[in-house]
């Protein structure tokens, strides 16, 4: 999203019903362009328009996580992105960073790619080379997620080369955890269908701890993170056989 958008975004979070003079006067640009703005944002699948105003199109707890340490996750996005080659099969669960990884493979040739996460959506709308398997269940509105039973089963239906998680926390002793069960169990089920298990998580996940318990750090092939993660962590994290990308 350009700078405009988000600023678009933050005002229709307070007031759904704001109108698109106010917009343009708040904004100081022109009706036109804050009109085109919206056009453009809904076709991106940023917000939903409605007589009188618009909505966005995501929980307003995901927009907030969206907007934490994003310079890294797009670092890390990027990152991961690039691991991925033509025809190239890829699992991606749901999370703020993972789900910014189809943003990056524009370019890239018939990638087949299966995932829970709703937030993928707008991406595999405007790239014919990703083919996207959304995998049905349970609709969690807070993580823009699917879960479930359901979900669960249709997994086991695949195999790829790449699987792509996020994780809520993790650190060298307690490995990767998570406040909602129902996440945690895709994650543990996603590891187990890929030759290669890649997390995405910036340096600020580190030492927060979740609830719920997904799986030893040690599950995990590679991590890919930011600078700010401490060197001694960085070290011990390697010594357990873990490729580590720092960005």
């Amino acid at each position: 999203m350009s700078e405009r958008e988000k600023k678009i975004l933050d005002i229709l979070s307070d007031d759904t019903t704001v109108s698109i003079q106010k917009i343009s006067e708040k904004l100081s640009v022109s009706q036109v362009t804050i009109r085109s703005d919206l056009n453009a944002m809904e076709g991106k699948g940023i917000i939903l328009r409605l007589r009188g105003g618009a909505l966005p199109a995501f929980h307003p707890d995901v927009l907030e996580r969206q907007k934490t340490n994003i310079s890294a996750k797009k670092k890390i996005a990027r990152a991961a992105a690039a691991m991925v080659g033509d025809g190239d099969t890829i699992m991606i669960s749901d999370g703020t960073s993972s789900s910014l990884i189809p943003k990056y493979l524009l370019g890239k040739r018939d990638v087949r790619l299966v995932t829970n996460s709703t937030l993928i959506l707008p991406y595999a709308r405007v790239n014919p080379s990703l083919h996207t398997t959304l995998v049905g269940g349970d609709f969690k509105a807070g993580t823009e997620a699917i879960v479930g039973a359901q979900a669960l089963a249709q997994l086991e239906n695949y195999y790829v080369k790449y699987v792509f998680v996020g994780t809520g926390g993790f650190s060298v002793e307690k490995g990767l955890t998570s406040h909602l069960q129902e996440g945690a169990e895709i994650v543990r089920k996603m590891t187990e269908l890929g030759d290669t298990v890649v997390m995405t998580a910036d340096s600020s996940k580190y030492n927060l701890n979740g609830f719920v318990k997904i799986l030893p750090l040690d599950k995990i092939d590679i991590l890919i993170t930011d600078d700010g993660l401490d060197s001694n962590i960085q070290k011990q994290i390697s010594s357990l056989g873990i490729k580590l990308i720092v960005v």
